[in-house]
């Protein structure tokens, strides 16, 4: 589906709530490793899509495990939440927005892809009811 379709159908069928799912790969690790770069990330994705932030974002290094170790991203949002975690060692980024007001979905997937330099981006969708 197209973004224009997505965004008709969540006004049009009155769903509840649109989560785009974007998976990021051979990011740059410049990029995913700084904590003002993931900081900055959260408040210009929230003003691309049109979303009021609710106080500062919440951005955490943490993780024992190798696999998973890396930042942690919560953005508040008025309408929910921009979530993210990215994963030092493979370079890659699992960033999810979840709003109750439609916004463009491959839009936004691109523009996280361009932020984060990936090579790679698989993202998803689902209508919330």
């Amino acid at each position: 589906m197209t973004d224009s379709a997505i965004m008709k159908r969540y006004k049009n069928d009155g769903e509840w709530g649109l989560i785009v799912s974007v998976d990021l790969g051979g990011c740059d690790p410049k990029k995913i490793t700084s904590k003002e770069v993931i900081t900055q990330f959260a408040i210009d994705l929230a003003e691309y899509i049109n979303m009021k932030r609710y106080k500062d974002p919440i951005v955490v290094k943490f993780g024992e495990n190798e696999k998973v170790a890396g930042y942690s991203l919560v953005q508040l949002i008025e309408t929910s939440l921009i979530s993210g975690h990215f994963a030092d060692s493979l370079n890659k980024a699992f960033i999810d927005i979840f709003s109750c007001r439609e916004f463009p979905p491959k839009k936004t997937a691109q523009f996280c892809k361009k932020y984060f330099g990936a090579k790679t981006m698989e993202y998803s969708i689902a209508f919330r009811d």
